[in-house]
C-alpha cells in the first residue's frame, strides 16, 4: 500500500499558479490516484485468475487500471516534487539540455510546444539507449512513455492543472509552470537517472 505524499511547500508558495488550484490538484486528484492505486491491488488479491480474458475480463480491467492509477501517482509526485524554485537553469542538467538539443532556448521551446499538443503530460526524461534527454509526451498516465527512460522534469497539462487560474489559456500556464521549477531538484534527478543507468551496464 502507497500513501499520500506531502507538499514540500505551502499551497499558495508558488508564483502563478494558485493555492486553491494546488489544493484540489494535490489533495483530491492526486490524492485520488494514490487511493484507487491501493483499492485496485487489494481487489487483484481476490481476483479469479483462471477468468482472465484480453477481451474482457475482470482481471484484464483491473491490470489496465492499475497502470493507469500508478503512473498517475508517480507523476503528480515527481511533478508537485519539482516546482517551488526560482525558475533559473543551473547544473549538470543544464549543460546535458544545451548538448541534446543545441541551446536552452531550443529545449524551451521544444518543451512548451510538446506541452502545448500533449493531452495529458509533458515529460524531459533520459533515456539510457541513447544516452540522450527528449521531451516526450502522454496523452494518459498510461500512454506515451518510454520503458526504461527516466523521467527527470514532468508537467501535468491536463486541464484541471490551470483552468482556475487561466481557463483555456495552457500557453499562461507553462509559462507560469517554467517560472516554478526547481532546477537544483531537476539536475539530481538527471544525475541519479544517469548513476543508475551506469550502475546497469
Amino acid at each position: 500500500m502507497t500513501a499520500v505524499k506531502a507538499l514540500p511547500y505551502a499551497n499558495d508558495a508558488l508564483k502563478g499558479i494558485g493555492a486553491k488550484t494546488i489544493e484540489i490538484h494535490h489533495d483530491k486528484l492526486y490524492a485520488g490516484y494514490v487511493n484507487k492505486r491501493n483499492e485496485i491491488e487489494e481487489a487483484l488479491t481476490g481476483v479469479d485468475r483462471s477468468k482472465a480474458n484480453q477481451i474482457y475480463s475482470q482481471m484484464r480491467g483491473l491490470k489496465h487500471e492499475e497502470t493507469f492509477a500508478a503512473n498517475g501517482q508517480i507523476l503528480h509526485e515527481l511533478y508537485f516534487g519539482v516546482m517551488g524554485g526560482d525558475g533559473q537553469p543551473a547544473g549538470e542538467v543544464f549543460d546535458k539540455i544545451k548538448e541534446d538539443f543545441g541551446s536552452y532556448a531550443s529545449w524551451e521551446e521544444d518543451f512548451k510546444a510538446s506541452g502545448m499538443c500533449a493531452r495529458g503530460w509533458v515529460v524531459l526524461a533520459y533515456d539510457p539507449t541513447d544516452g540522450r534527454l527528449h521531451n516526450f509526451i502522454g496523452d494518459a498516465q498510461n500512454q506515451g512513455g518510454v520503458w526504461g527512460a527516466f523521467p527527470v522534469l514532468p508537467c501535468d497539462t491536463y486541464e484541471h492543472s490551470y483552468f482556475i487560474d487561466y481557463g483555456s489559456d495552457r500557453k499562461a500556464y507553462l509559462e507560469a509552470f517554467m517560472r516554478n521549477i526547481s532546477w537544483p531538484e531537476v539536475n539530481r534527478r538527471y544525475l541519479a537517472a544517469v548513476n543508475m543507468a551506469l550502475a546497469k551496464k
